[in-house]
Parts: structure tokens; sequence; C-alpha cells
């Protein structure tokens, strides 16, 4: 993936929710989480468990001060700043750094 690629605008995103962009060929869940520090999260959108491409429809939370959201077809929780699977120890997805600069989602 290329250094400091825009992904998408900030009106392209939904507060507490998830939407997927594809970057270079890879599916990529982007999450906006407007109260918390960071505000924006991007993982794989390939769930490993479920063997789709479905994480950024999933709910978003917070388990013991994570950032999680949960799977949308078995409801397994991936942290948002690790990719691990809060149930299932031998699974996680690919994490990203992005950032949002001027109403633009940067992948860093």
């Amino acid at each position: 993936m290329s250094v400091n690629q825009v992904v998408c605008s900030k009106n392209d995103l939904v507060e507490n929710s998830g939407v997927c962009a594809l970057v270079n060929g890879e599916q990529i869940a982007i999450f906006y989480l407007p109260k918390s520090e960071q505000q924006v999260f991007a993982i794989s959108n390939w769930d490993p468990i479920g063997k789709a491409n479905v994480l950024s429809r999933g709910i978003v939370g917070d388990i013991e001060g994570k950032f999680v959201v949960a799977s949308p077809l078995y409801k397994q929780h991936f942290d948002l700043i690790s990719g691990e699977c809060l149930e299932d120890e031998t699974a996680s997805v690919k994490t990203f750094t992005i950032s949002l600069e001027d109403n633009k989602i940067i992948l860093v």
C-alpha cells in the first residue's frame, strides 16, 4: 500500500459505524468513533472466522476499555487497534494506520 494515500473523505464515514473501502485491491473496514481520541480506525474487512468480507458491517463498542467491532456473522469481537480477536487468541485481523486530516482519511 502506498504511503499517505487518501482513502476517502470524512463525509463518506458514518459516526459510530464502519464503512468498507477498496484500497489497492484489498477491502479495508474503516470505523469512525468521533468521541474517541483516535477517531478513526482501520482493519481488514475479512472475518477470519466467518470467512467473509463483513467486518465493516459489524457493531462497534467498548469492552474493558478496548474499542472493538463485533463480527455480524458469529459475533466475535476484534480489537480495532491490535486486530486481536477477544474470544479466540488464534484469530486476528490486519490493522492499518490511518488518520483524519483536513476532512480526508489518510492511509499512513
